[in-house]
């Protein structure tokens, strides 16, 4: 019997692994591949809710827990220095490991130095969501850097997957598989709003909104500033509020203080997760009157649930946008004026019509059988070759 190929896993945050989740269950029934999950990043983080136990819940194949934030992320050079220490931690990993192949999702800078530690290491890189855009972040640039250094590409929607080859990717390796979160909504059974709300102990009896904000990685904003506004511009709407924390980067744990502070004024209004997991994320993301900040979810997810979205500031700038999201500065009045119109009963309908640019059908199933016929086939371990389109 032929051995299986090991594809290595690499996981740093809850939202990233809520997506890698069933990509990982359907490589586990595959013939040929064989997944290894390593579990890094926030995952093993108190601060952000050791989430390492949503993936050790959903009995992922964990080899490795690779601790890296031994210099916290509070500024830009707390994180410059975490990419460094994760690209020799992954190095050393890797060299003893070995796998066939390392697949990562996404635009992170840990990620960034685990796409690294495989590329000089001639490990094959196999690369999730190439292909967006978000002028807001620094996520842009590592998210383009990871693209350059893969050899397959799994980016969510079409006009993503144009971008990757004009970027100088063979058209061979990029395959335009749609989201895995539009293939989470489509096929997870949610829960009840009765059992969501006995769920996280808080009343849904009220209209409720969804709201998730990180930090703005470029440009120089200040996230606590930001956030300030959106908590003005909450104070004067008739909406309780969920708030899942901030992320790892700089000034997220500034951001969560401020989450923390204004549920203890206000529990009956105000209720905050560290991380709400992904069924119960996408519940509530079901059942809310809107989802508010800047996370990517708010304009990737929300169009196949057909929920009104609000989207502040530049983080997400250059994605692309679905009618039923608004975007908006990041001041109280324009986020108010903005969380008023998706209210609106006329917004709410022309919300639900929204048609998700995201549907690739077997998403999951369909990126494991490109990872075998890449695997098996001759373009592996070939060194890349720039192509200058046709």
């Amino acid at each position: 019997m032929t051995m299986k190929k090991t594809v290595c896993v690499v996981t740093g945050t809850r939202a990233e692994w809520g997506l890698l989740r069933g990509v990982v269950k359907k490589m586990e029934q595959s013939e040929i591949l064989r997944p290894s999950v390593v579990v890094t990043g926030a995952h093993l983080s108190d601060a952000f809710g050791h989430t390492v136990a949503e993936v050790e819940a959903d009995e992922a194949p964990i080899d490795a827990r690779i601790d890296i934030l031994k210099f916290g992320t509070g500024s830009a050079l707390s994180t410059a220095k975490t990419v460094a220490y994760t690209l020799d931690r992954f190095v050393d990993y890797f060299s003893q490991a070995r796998p066939d192949a390392v697949l990562v999702l996404g635009d992170r800078y840990e990620i960034f130095a685990v796409g690294q530690a495989a590329a000089l290491l001639e490990i094959p890189l196999i690369h999730i969501s190439g292909g967006d855009v978000t002028h807001g972040a620094a996520d842009d640039y590592f998210r383009h850097c990871l693209t350059k250094m893969a050899s397959l590409h799994f980016p969510a929607c079409e006009e993503y997957a144009r971008r990757v080859i004009r970027m100088g990717e063979d058209p061979a390796t990029v395959e335009n598989v749609g989201g895995l979160g539009d293939e989470n909504l489509r096929n997870m059974k949610l829960l009840s709003r009765a059992d969501l709300e006995k769920s996280i102990d808080f009343s849904l009896e009220q209209p409720y909104a969804l709201v998730t904000y990180h930090p703005e990685t470029a440009g120089g904003a200040s996230p606590v500033g930001q956030f300030d506004e959106l908590l003005h511009a909450l104070e004067n709407v008739p909406l309780h509020v969920i708030f899942t924390k901030a992320n790892a980067d700089a000034g997220g744990a500034d951001i969560n203080r401020r989450i923390d502070e204004i549920c203890a004024l206000h529990p009956q209004r105000y209720k905050a997760f560290t991380s709400l997991g992904v069924l119960r994320y996408l519940s509530a993301m079901k059942y809310c009157a809107a989802v508010i900040g800047n996370s990517s979810s708010g304009v990737v997810e929300t169009p196949t649930l057909g929920v009104p979205a609000v989207n502040i500031g530049r983080r997400q700038e250059g994605r692309i946008l679905c009618p039923n999201v608004i975007c908006c500065e990041a001041d109280a009045a324009s986020i108010r004026a903005a969380v008023e119109k998706a209210l609106t009963p006329e917004f709410a309908q022309l919300a639900k019509t929204t048609v998700s640019p995201y549907n690739g059908g077997e998403t999951s199933l369909r990126m494991v059988r490109g990872m075998e016929c890449f695997l098996t086939g001759p373009r592996c371990g070939k060194p890349k070759i720039f192509y200058d389109g046709e």
